[in-house]
């Protein structure tokens, strides 16, 4: 599904679920990582996470357009469009929106490991991130440290 696919289908929704017309854009943004969509409240575009089609079937995407776009008009029409609001919880349930986006699946991320040792003492040390090798020193001897292994 393209940009231009997903604004079809939000426009073709708000029309038949909201009765409203959606004057602004919908498009995929990749760098939304935690959520399944964000309705922008500046500009009034609405970005979907493109994981939720890829991972997830076409239903859910429906639902969490719908979500989305109960944020668009509640907003547009200066009511209660937050989460904790009654306007928004009885829109939702009445478009049958989702009310949270599905878990995806758990994404470990290998941490890095630097081993740095005194060139002196020969104490070890195991880092996360890089250490300036001209400003620090051995906590033990004061000796220089020397990056031995990265992974």
């Amino acid at each position: 599904m393209t940009d231009n696919d997903l604004q079809t289908l939000v426009e073709q929704i708000s029309r038949n679920d909201f009765h409203r017309e959606f004057k602004h854009r919908a498009f995929f943004n990749s760098r939304l990582r935690t959520t399944g969509g964000r309705y922008q409240l500046q500009t009034h575009n609405i970005d979907i996470n493109p994981r939720m089609l890829s991972e997830h079937d076409l239903p859910t995407l429906i639902g969490i357009i719908k979500h989305e776009l109960c944020h668009y008009h509640l907003h547009l029409l200066h009511q209660g469009y937050q989460h904790r609001d009654s306007d928004f919880k009885i829109l939702l349930a009445r478009v049958h929106g989702s009310r949270f986006a599905p878990a995806g699946p758990v994404r470990q991320q290998t941490k890095r490991h630097l081993m740095y040792t005194c060139q002196k003492c020969g104490f070890k040390y195991l880092r996360q991130r890089h250490i300036d090798l001209k400003k620090y020193r051995c906590g033990k001897c004061g000796g220089r440290l020397q990056l031995v292994q990265a992974s």
